[in-house]
């Protein structure tokens, strides 16, 4: 059922698509092509536009290979069918309103990892099964909420689920200056969920790649939810338990990290580099994930309750497992250090909201101290590298997939944003 609705919505937005010939507005820059507009769009939107940066520098990224990682629903539709595309595109969407709400300073919603802008923001039961977090889903998001508060609302979705940050960074620069084009405005005001924090926090901060354009001085305020400003060191310290819900001969499927490179599953030892968080035999999906990285264990030790627990953090070859440690990850790519060591623009507050229940059905929530179930709470609040702290608060009863929608999340978002 399904995959029938979305191969009808697939073809309903099909039908609404306006090919725009590869040639970009004239308020666009000349790096930024939009490529077609889709105007027939679920959960909510009024309209979807699939953008190409051409910068030199932008590299397309390795998708896991058994499709795990591969664009879905409506989404494969607005990137034209691909299932895996460039890292150079991503898509823009629009609120209803877009051009006509009330308040001065539109807003830009940034998603987080494994995730798309119809999930994250405007349907949250979109994907079933306790995908928001919670036994039932409620049909809308932020983006509603925002909408109907008469805020001009947009949303960035990144071609790559797990991609590299630096990459995004460029694209958030890129999305923020399409919509001052199309407004006329001169700053917009941001939101960044988990893994949305990095490329939101990177950008403001001009944490960029040697080929990046700098920041252009054009957010009013950030706000970060559940993001790891601290790193986070969830795949190492809860591995046996995270790789069953991704080790494939183990009965996984989810599109998430390892960090192993090999696990023995009901008696047979198999190799799968490619789901490695550490690059491993020439592959390497997950620079993203691997991006966020920082050792927590001399604050609230390790989870000592699992299999291979010593191993897995600190590397080595246990009885089902074998892998490099977190150590050997980080130093493979880690930006936390980096992020932090970059000052945030003094003229920019900078909001962070933490969740504060471990409560996530179907996961090892993470329980070593206080944390929305993946991300600690400390690591969420960090101030280090903030120049200007606009407000901090803990919303103790949303846990880290609630972060989305729960009221009490965005009545404090749209709060800091009046």
């Amino acid at each position: 059922m399904r995959s029938l609705r979305y191969l009808a919505a697939a073809l309903l937005v099909t039908a609404g698509a306006v090919v725009a010939g590869g040639t970009a507005e004239a308020a666009d820059p000349a790096y930024l092509t939009k490529e077609a507009t889709f105007t027939d769009v679920a959960n909510g939107w009024a309209s979807v536009d699939r953008y190409r940066d051409t910068t030199p520098g932008f590299t397309d990224e390795q998708y896991p290979p058994d499709g795990r990682g591969d664009q879905d629903g409506q989404r494969r539709t607005f990137f034209g069918g691909e299932a895996r595309p460039s890292s150079s595109r991503f898509l823009l969407y629009s609120a209803p309103g877009w051009d006509t709400g009330a308040k001065a300073t539109p807003v830009l919603l940034v998603h987080g990892a494994n995730d798309n802008p119809d999930r994250a923001w405007a349907n949250p039961g979109e994907s079933g099964g306790f995908g928001c977090g919670s036994a039932t889903c409620p049909s809308t998001g932020l983006m509603q909420y925002l909408n109907e508060r008469g805020y001009r609302v947009f949303a960035i979705g990144f071609a790559h689920k797990q991609g590299d940050n630096l990459q995004q960074a460029q694209q958030v620069g890129d999305a923020i200056t399409i919509i001052k084009s199309r407004l006329g405005a001169g700053s917009v005001d941001v939101v960044g969920w988990s893994k949305g924090m990095m490329s939101a926090r990177m950008y403001a901060a001009s944490v960029k790649p040697s080929w990046g354009r700098p920041y252009a001085g054009d957010i009013r305020k950030l706000i970060l939810l559940g993001g790891p400003n601290g790193g986070y060191d969830y795949p190492f310290a809860h591995g046996w338990a995270h790789d069953y819900s991704i080790w494939p001969e183990c009965g996984g499927a989810v599109n998430a990290p390892s960090p192993h490179t090999r696990m023995t599953c009901y008696g047979s030892q198999t190799h799968h580099p490619e789901l490695s968080i550490t690059p491993a035999d020439g592959h390497d999906a997950y620079p993203g994930q691997r991006q966020m990285l920082a050792r927590w264990d001399g604050v609230f030790g390790v989870n000592t309750t699992t299999q291979d627990w010593h191993t897995t953090y600190y590397g080595g070859k246990g009885f089902y497992t074998d892998g490099p440690g977190i150590q050997a990850a980080i130093d493979a790519g880690s930006l936390i250090s980096r992020i932090q060591s970059s000052p945030t623009p003094a003229d920019v507050p900078v909001y962070l909201l933490a969740g504060g229940s471990p409560s996530i059905v179907g996961i090892w929530n993470e329980t070593r101290g206080p944390s929305d179930g993946v991300v600690f709470v400390r690591s969420a609040l960090s101030t280090t590298g903030i120049s200007n702290v606009g407000a901090t608060t803990l919303v103790a009863s949303a846990n880290h997939l609630q972060l989305g929608w729960a009221t009490a999340v965005s009545s404090t978002v749209a709060g800091w944003l009046s």
